[in-house]
């Protein structure tokens, strides 16, 4: 018969055993602080305080995505380099598709200059914690001040976007959504809360 301290131990190492797997299988959760943005976007970009990460399938893929509301002072310089396309679905929206033209646009109200939402589509079981994701973008010249990820409806099918509430007198409210090739934004109509 073993001693019950020699059990123990036995006992012991087992436990200690399992949650090393499964550590293993399911490494800790990566940080959102500007050390892990600036792996992804480059040494120009730093997380804005206040706005949380964001997370949900933006793409529809059925692995979670994350949307970082960040300060970037030259996204078109890092592009390349980290491996992330800077667009602007904004100023498409009104007739002006090139983002080396207008990453040039001067916002009116300097404390949102250089604000930016960065974009990760996941990949495979880490989604966007992966080592290489499956896409990251830069979305320029949005003129937010809050944002949030929810569902909404396009062509009768719900997907996810991000709604910016955004600056100005109107205080319009407007979505930013993947239509399966790119980012599109759809203005919505003032503010809730008028």
């Amino acid at each position: 018969m073993q001693s019950p301290c020699r059990i123990g131990l036995i006992f012991g190492g087992i436990v200690l055993s399992l949650i090393a797997s499964a550590q293993q299988a399911h490494p800790p959760a990566a940080a959102v602080d500007d050390d892990f943005i600036q792996k992804q976007f480059g040494s120009t970009c730093k997380l804005m305080p206040g706005p949380l990460p964001m997370k949900g399938d933006l793409n529809g893929d059925g692995i979670e995505d994350l949307v970082v509301a960040a300060r970037c002072t030259n996204p078109l310089g890092d592009q390349a380099e980290d491996n992330f396309e800077v667009i602007d679905p904004y100023n498409h929206f009104f007739g002006y598709g090139s983002p080396k033209v207008t990453s040039q646009f001067a916002s009116e109200d300097p404390a949102t200059r250089g604000l930016v939402l960065l974009v990760i589509h996941g990949a495979g079981d880490e989604a966007w914690r992966a080592a290489v994701p499956k896409a990251k973008f830069v979305i320029i010249n949005l003129p937010f001040k809050q944002v949030a990820v929810k569902k909404l409806i396009v062509k009768k099918k719900p997907i996810m976007a991000i709604y910016a509430e955004e600056t100005g007198g109107d205080r319009m409210t407007s979505a930013t959504f993947w239509d399966g090739k790119k980012y599109r934004y759809q203005p919505i109509g003032s503010s809730l809360g008028d």
